[in-house]
């Protein structure tokens, strides 16, 4: 059932889970599927991806994008749009990666680009 934001259990498991799944659309309507680090702050999902994937280029070009925890048994699933964030990046957004895996990511490395998610719609059950 969809909601307009995610449940107290979904946020425990939003701040806690190591992996996200995240679906894009390719030009041509094929769907890429793709499980990566995220952190969750001020209410929006955030994802460190090389701007060069396939995925970065995907939201380029469509920035509607699902996502869903990795627990299939208990569902977390959301829509929203995506964007990639100019620098500087949000320092509560850099110290949160830090925090949850010991990842100090930048700029200048190879995963050079900060894409952030405004959730649309949560559905779970």
């Amino acid at each position: 059932m969809p909601v307009a934001k995610p449940s107290a259990s979904a946020l425990k498991r939003l701040h806690e889970e190591p992996n996200i799944w995240l679906a894009t659309t390719r030009p041509d309507g094929r769907p890429h599927l793709i499980p990566l680090w995220f952190v969750w702050r001020r209410g929006r999902l955030y994802l460190c991806v090389e701007s060069r994937s396939i995925k970065a280029r995907n939201i380029g070009v469509e920035p509607r994008v699902s996502l869903a925890l990795q627990d299939g048994s208990k569902p977390v699933i959301c829509e929203g749009l995506a964007r990639a964030l100019t620098e500087p990046w949000p320092p509560e957004v850099t110290r949160a990666f830090h925090k949850k895996y010991d990842w100090g990511i930048d700029p200048k490395d190879e995963y050079d680009q900060l894409i952030e998610v405004k959730p649309t719609r949560w559905l779970g059950w």
